[in-house]
């Protein structure tokens, strides 16, 4: 592995409100050729430290580098050598995906050509190809996610962070996919996956890094968190660490109420 990070994050402080910190310094590095699963509860800071990687939210404190440089939201270079999939993605629903690819083209600095030849593959693979001239508007969700997939991987990205990029997709994408983010990192890609799924993040990830409450609470591969906690699951070790024990309780009352009668 190249011993280089593409990323190092050091004592990373930001709040919303004063007085409420949402991250309370946080601290990783991250290499190119890993899968970092990136976990935590809602409002744990994840979605905070991913606006802050992609310079869309200044810090309060702490150091960011990306490329060995520090951010600068103001200088927007590094964003090209980045893929981002948001959990909930806006498109120009008024665009077909032509139309689309070709404005996303000119801010990677693609010929037209090259967009168009690089989308119709892509969207070919994923079997939307058909679509290529007709109004996102008519799309599925299913079928927006795989422009957003497309839309981040169109310029060859070194570093690709993904915000629950398999909502909506069908089971054959999904095969589809975690092969495809398998074989971005043999070729030294960077991949940061956040997402609630614990299956597939245990599947896929090489590295596991758990916020609680904007602190970095676990960092390592899941064997490595599973012998320490003794938990065969990142389910259970995810529950363990939170603090959050009592679903099936939960659970029962949830299915009692239901069944009470009026």
């Amino acid at each position: 592995m190249n011993k280089n990070p593409v990323l190092v994050i050091k004592d990373l402080r930001k709040s919303y409100i004063p007085g409420k910190p949402v991250l309370r310094g946080i601290d990783f590095s991250v290499y190119p050729g890993e899968i970092i699963g990136y976990i935590g509860a809602n409002g744990a800071g994840k979605s905070t430290t991913i606006k802050i990687i992609l310079g869309l939210l200044p810090i309060d404190e702490g150091e960011i580098t990306i490329f060995g440089e520090p951010i600068d939201p103001s200088h927007g270079d590094f964003k090209q050598r980045i893929g981002y999939v948001p959990e909930n993605g806006e498109l120009y629903e008024n665009l077909s995906p032509a139309e689309y690819f070709d404005f996303l083209g000119i801010l990677y600095g693609l010929s037209p050509e090259t967009t168009e030849r690089k989308a119709k593959a892509l969207m070919k693979i994923l079997g939307i190809d058909g679509n290529y001239h007709n109004r996102i508007a008519s799309f599925s969700k299913g079928m927006k996610q795989k422009i957003l997939i497309v839309s981040s991987l169109l310029h060859n990205p070194d570093i690709l962070i993904l915000d629950e990029p398999l909502n909506g997709l069908d089971a054959n994408s999904v095969m589809v996919f975690k092969e495809v983010l398998s074989t971005l990192a043999k070729k030294g890609k960077t991949i940061f996956y956040s997402s609630h799924i614990m299956e597939v993040v245990e599947k896929i990830s090489d590295r596991i890094i758990l916020l609680v409450d904007g602190k970095v609470v676990a960092d390592g591969s899941f064997e490595d968190l599973s012998a320490q906690n003794q938990e065969a699951s990142l389910e259970g070790l995810f529950n363990d660490l939170t603090g959050f024990t009592n679903h099936e309780q939960l659970a029962e009352d949830f299915v009692r109420i239901l069944e009470e009668e009026s």
